[in-house]
């Protein structure tokens, strides 16, 4: 197992005071609350310690709190931006505004994205959507990385599976 997916393995297995914490912690920094940094701290630095392949700090936290916004059941090789791009939007005018929002999603710093992220998330999950959160948080590791918003891209485009 990977050290993202022994991360990914950690997160499905908290409870549901864990994930509610995490909830609540929305759009704030590791650092603003001692009790979430302790939990994070023990989801995350036993993997960190045994391997530098785990995902770096920031990244964890932001998949911590997605999860636990909405834990889309894990399904292997799903892509955040495969899915959303395959949704049916029978309204013209909301799959425009699907795609605008999607374009500005990949316009978005790492330090930026978590709204948007959401946003993208709570759509899957109102549609039954599955997701790989392996390769979401391999993908938002490379975020800053031009290539991976360009597959993501090609993605929504079903371009590419």
């Amino acid at each position: 197992m990977t050290p993202t997916e022994e991360y990914i393995h950690r997160l499905q297995t908290l409870k549901e005071g864990d994930l509610g914490m995490l909830r609540k912690l929305a759009g704030r920094d590791l650092d603003d609350s001692l009790v979430a940094f302790d939990l994070f701290a023990g989801l995350w630095w036993p993997l960190r310690a045994k391997s530098d392949k785990t995902p770096r700090r920031e990244v964890a936290w932001l998949v911590a709190k997605l999860y636990a916004y909405r834990p889309l059941p894990q399904s292997a090789g799903v892509s955040l931006a495969g899915q959303l791009g395959k949704l049916r939007i029978a309204d013209a005018k909301a799959a425009d505004r699907r795609r605008r929002r999607f374009d500005g999603l990949l316009a978005l710093p790492l330090n930026q994205i978590e709204p948007a992220l959401r946003w993208a998330i709570a759509l899957l999950a109102s549609n039954d959507g599955n997701l790989d959160w392996v390769r979401l948080t391999n993908e938002l590791s490379r975020w800053e990385r031009e290539k991976t918003r360009i597959e993501w891209a090609e993605q929504f485009l079903q371009m590419k599976q």
